[in-house]
C-alpha cells in the first residue's frame, strides 16, 4: 500500500461527510511512497520520528501539527533552524507525516474518546446522547484527581474549586475542546444544561470557565474543574488507534509512539 491507499481507506472508513477545509494534511512525503509501516502519536516530534525510523516504519500519523502552527503552515519558517533541522530529518528518512485530526473527532464515536474510555474503564459510565458527559460512582474531586493522574501519567494536576467536593456527574473536554473552539461559551453552557459536578479538561483560559467555575464555587455550588493538559487528554487516543487500524490493515506493521507532554515542573 502506498501512502494515499493507507490514508484514503482511513478516511473510508470513519464515514463522515467530506470537510470543506481541513487540517487532515499530508505535511511530509508523497502519497506515491510505498508504506513500510505506521506509526501513530499526538505529535510528530523530533523523538517521535527517530522512533519511527528506529522501527523501520515510514508514515506518521500525528493528531497535531508538525510545524508550530493549526494548519502547518510553512512560509513563515523560511531560514529557521529548527524547522531546517527537522526537515532534514524528515527529508534524509523519507518519512512521510500526515495529520489524522478532523476526521477521527467526527467519526462515531470520536476515536480519541475510544480511547480515553478504555483507558479509564469509563464506558459504561457514560451518558447516552451526551459523548462528553459521565455519571460515576460517587468521590470526590481529590479522588478523582488521583484516579485520572494515575491512569493517564499526570505529573501534576490543577483544580478550581473545592477538592473536597463530593461529585458523581462528570464533564471531559479533552484537549482544546474545553476552549470552546469558536464557542468561547460552550464549556460553562455544557457545566449548566447538564448540571455537572465537576468538568475534566485539556487546556483553559484562566478568563472563561476557568474564571465561571472558581465564581460558582466562591457562590457556594458544587462545581470544580480539573485541568489535565491538552497532551495527556489526547494522546491515549492515538495509544489505542492501532487496535482500530490493524482491522483495516491486517498485515500493515503498526506502532504507538508516545510524544509525551511537553513540561518540566519545579
Amino acid at each position: 500500500m502506498n501512502v494515499k491507499d493507507v490514508v484514503d481507506k482511513i478516511i473510508r472508513e470513519c464515514k463522515t461527510p467530506p470537510f470543506e477545509k481541513t487540517c487532515d494534511l499530508l505535511i511530509a512525503g508523497d502519497w506515491s511512497n510505498e508504506v513500510t509501516g505506521i506509526v501513530t502519536t499526538f505529535m510528530a516530534t523530533v523523538d517521535v520520528i527517530k522512533d519511527t525510523i528506529s522501527k523501520g516504519a515510514n508514515l506518521i500519523i500525528t493528531h497535531e501539527p508538525t510545524y508550530f502552527t493549526g494548519l502547518d503552515q510553512t512560509e513563515w519558517l523560511a531560514g529557521d533552524e529548527v524547522y531546517l533541522l527537522k526537515q532534514k530529518l524528515i527529508n534524509d528518512n523519507k518519512i512521510n507525516i500526515w495529520r489524522f485530526h478532523d476526521h477521527i473527532h467526527m467519526k462515531k464515536p470520536d476515536g480519541i474518546y475510544v480511547g480515553l474510555n478504555k483507558e479509564l474503564g469509563w464506558d459504561q459510565y457514560s451518558v447516552p446522547g451526551k459523548p462528553h458527559c459521565y455519571v460515576i460512582p460517587a468521590t470526590t474531586v481529590e479522588e478523582l484527581s488521583a484516579f485520572l493522574k494515575e491512569k493517564l501519567n499526570v505529573k501534576v494536576v490543577q483544580i478550581v474549586g473545592k477538592k473536597d467536593t463530593t461529585i458523581e456527574r462528570i464533564g471531559f473536554l479533552v484537549g482544546g475542546g474545553s476552549l470552546g473552539l469558536g464557542s468561547e461559551q460552550m464549556p460553562m453552557e455544557l457545566m449548566r444544561n447538564e448540571n455537572l459536578d465537576v468538568l475534566v479538561c485539556g487546556e483553559i483560559l484562566e478568563w472563561t470557565l476557568c474564571a465561571y467555575v472558581r465564581d460558582a464555587s466562591q457562590l457556594g455550588m458544587n462545581k470544580s474543574l480539573i485541568i489535565l493538559g491538552h497532551n495527556r487528554t489526547e494522546e491515549v487516543g492515538m495509544k489505542y488507534l492501532p487496535e482500530w487500524l490493524e482491522t483495516l490493515m491486517p498485515v500493515m506493521p503498526i506502532w504507538f509512539s508516545e510524544a509525551g507532554e511537553p513540561f518540566l515542573y519545579l
